[in-house]
């Protein structure tokens, strides 16, 4: 294909979206800008996946009409601009929870932000143009190739400066049988996946019936395929409580309500119902020090109080809960803290403790603190100690429970990197603080965890202080949840894993792998056209 003079005209061959740009001649980056804010509207909360799958066919058509790689290039990088900073608006609520800032710095973040993440679908869009749309290039060709370098550019994105894998586009694909596609090939391979239809979408809109329907029919098959082989997975006799205070960020953190929020837990632990074995609290649950590295005796009887009251809360079971340690190197002043999850049983015994191990910037550390805390920047939390990174993800063997894998809050949403793939858990323990998140953060945040409950075949549970609290089974279904901003409990029975699928087993490579079979696909059909 010759590059097109006119590249929406190009493009409109059988979009109308793409056909009402060209009329009302609208320039293709302002074009591309608008349908990357439309697909994010395939996100929850609102989830109209449909819209998403639209959004990425015309940004596949303005893509393949593009003049040169250049102007490619610029199409995706404007699509990505709009898609990731609708899509990310919840990251500027966080910054009304705290004075150090200006509230208004909170667009600002999420701005910056976008810019530097629509590089990602810039260069997946540059190299399917260069090698599939380019001088000689193939429609069909430039679908494979976009799908493969999507994939590739998702990882990385996830990957690089400590990745922010955020909203993986294949999430929008999870209230369908698509979405058990990620047991094979992950989320990265779900993302290739919505693109390969999207690309089909194009494809069919344009007249070429047969291209698409090689494209996109197997993938619907297989999902189909997949939907309907799964069972209900096994239900364990471990009793649960889950416990959603509805405790805000703007309250959370104020010393004078610590013992309010504390009784308020507690209230909510013994409430009238079944008594159960596992007790579960929200990230942070308890803001004082669980564990206090002070020299001074009474910060340590403070602290050993404190577990004494929590190993009353748990009884004859186990409470697992989200809390803070405090460090120090000279046993005088906090240097340091960890943001942690404590399993206690009834005498306050400290069973094991895990410690956050990706942690937020901004957020939980100040990146480069020397120099941006001169020019007045601050973390969102409060305070000014940063915390520790943990050695990463761990199971560990508890008594009533089984064997238990910890992700707190941001570590769940890094497809691939959750379970200790030596010693594979029978749950996932996910602990989260959602409430500084606005209305659009919670809901996807639950998404991308129940992801990882398909991916890795092992149920999720999710404990936060405001929503949304979720028990996930282990093909990523929500069993029960508590809304957004309601307090409550959710009493039931912890569901049992399944089997370690292909993704358990190999994770990220499997993605990588079927990148690389969608490239040299691509390549084949440019061979077998010459």
């Amino acid at each position: 294909m010759a590059a097109a003079e006119d590249p929406i005209a190009a493009a409109s061959s059988g979009l109308p979206a793409a056909r009402w740009a060209a009329s009302t001649g609208i320039t293709p980056l302002l074009v591309s800008f608008l349908a990357g804010l439309v697909s994010a509207f395939g996100f929850q909360p609102v989830g109209w996946w449909p819209l998403t799958l639209l959004a990425f066919a015309l940004l596949l058509g303005l893509v393949v009409g593009a003049p040169h790689a250049r102007s490619a290039l610029a199409r995706g990088w404007w699509f990505g601009l709009g898609h990731f900073a609708l899509g990310l608006n919840w990251i500027a609520t966080a910054f009304t929870y705290q004075a150090a800032m200006p509230a208004w710095l909170g667009w600002i973040a999420v701005l910056l932000l976008s810019l530097y993440l629509a590089i990602f679908p810039a260069v997946a869009a540059g190299l399917a143009w260069q090698w599939g749309a380019g001088k000689g290039g193939h429609h069909v060709r430039f679908v494979l190739l976009f799908a493969a370098a999507w994939i590739v550019t998702e990882w990385l994105r996830a990957a690089l400066f400590t990745g922010f894998a955020w909203n993986p586009a294949g999430v929008v694909l999870l209230p369908t049988s698509l979405s058990r596609l990620a047991i094979l090939i992950g989320t990265y391979g779900l993302s290739g996946i919505l693109m390969l239809l999207a690309g089909a979408l194009l494809l069919a809109a344009q007249g070429r019936r047969r291209p698409a329907a090689a494209i996109g029919l197997p993938p619907i098959l297989l999902g189909l395929l997949l939907a309907a082989s799964a069972s209900a997975p096994p239900v364990t006799a471990v009793a649960l409580r889950i416990v959603q205070p509805n405790i805000g960020e703007a309250e959370k953190w104020n010393p004078d309500e610590a013992a309010g929020h504390l009784a308020r837990l507690v209230a909510m632990s013994r409430a009238p119902g079944r008594q159960p074995q596992l007790l579960l609290w929200p990230e942070a649950a308890i803001t004082s020090p669980i564990e206090n590295g002070l020299a001074d005796p009474t910060y340590r009887q403070d602290a050993e109080q404190l577990r004494r009251r929590l190993g009353a809360v748990a009884g004859s079971g186990l409470l697992l809960t989200g809390g803070v340690t405090w460090r120090s190197a000279d046993g005088i002043h906090v240097t340091s803290a960890t943001n942690s999850v404590f399993a206690l049983d009834g005498t306050g015994r400290i069973l094991v403790r895990y410690d956050k191990a990706h942690l937020v910037p901004y957020g939980e550390y100040l990146p480069m603190r020397p120099i941006l805390s001169r020019i007045g920047l601050s973390r969102l939390a409060p305070g000014d100690t940063d915390f520790d990174a943990g050695p990463g993800p761990r199971s560990v063997d508890l008594p009533l429970a089984g064997r238990v894998g910890f992700q707190i809050c941001y570590e769940i949403i890094f497809s691939g990197e959750v379970v200790d793939r030596a010693n594979r858990p029978d749950f996932l323990f996910n602990p989260s603080n959602d409430a500084w998140f606005g209305r659009w953060g919670p809901p996807q945040h639950l998404a991308q965890a129940r992801l990882r409950a398909l991916e890795e075949g092992l149920p999720v549970v999710r404990a936060t202080p405001d929503g949304i609290s979720a028990l996930v089974d282990a093909e990523g279904r929500i069993v029960q949840s508590l809304p957004w901003r309601t307090a409550g409990i959710i009493d039931g029975h912890l569901p049992g894993p399944r089997p370690p699928t292909p993704f358990a087993r190999f994770g990220n490579l499997l993605p990588l792998l079927f990148a690389l079979l969608l490239a040299a696909t691509a390549i084949a059909v440019g061979r077998r056209r010459r």
